[in-house]
């Protein structure tokens, strides 16, 4: 099996979850994801850092929320019934992202990737990992592993320990 397949790319195609942050359309891959959820009450950690909206129960599990919009300084937005989290697991880390909306889950064809432009949206290409020209919308891949530094990390962990 070759790394891509291993990372949910096969050779010629890519799978991924499409989602919305104001109004551009980013996607990442559909392995990254353990489920989306429709936002449930956040309980609040004092002193954690801006994008951390707080924690959640989630089937006996505690996971940190990160605002993705305030991760990626962007302006915030009142949660609405669209609203949702994407949970995913990297480096032995579940973590919850919130986004304004889930859109789709899209197979799409590598030839219409592209490597990302210095900015886009007003977010810097190191959390970009490419982007997707499909025929009348752009696609932002991110890569939300890269979003978050090792420190911004640990201090997850910590909250996690703390709250478990």
């Amino acid at each position: 099996m070759s790394e891509n397949t291993k990372a949910g790319f096969t050779d010629d195609i890519y799978q991924l979850v499409t989602f919305h942050l104001e109004n551009e359309e980013f996607a990442v891959n559909i392995l990254n994801i353990q489920g989306i959820n429709r936002m449930v009450e956040i309980t609040k950690i004092p002193n954690s850092p801006e994008f951390v909206e707080g924690i959640i129960n989630l089937r006996g599990k505690v996971i940190p929320i990160v605002d993705l919009r305030k991760r990626l300084g962007m302006p915030q937005k009142e949660y609405d019934n669209e609203t949702r989290f994407i949970v995913v697991e990297f480096s032995k880390r579940v973590i919850g992202f919130v986004v304004d909306s889930v859109h789709e889950v899209l197979r799409i064809n590598k030839n219409i990737i592209e490597p990302p432009p210095k900015m886009v949206a007003g977010i810097e290409t190191d959390y970009i990992t490419a982007v997707g020209k499909l025929d009348d919308r752009l696609l932002i891949l991110l890569d939300l592993e890269k979003v978050l530094s090792l420190d911004q990390k640990d201090v997850l962990n910590e909250i996690v320990e703390t709250n478990n």
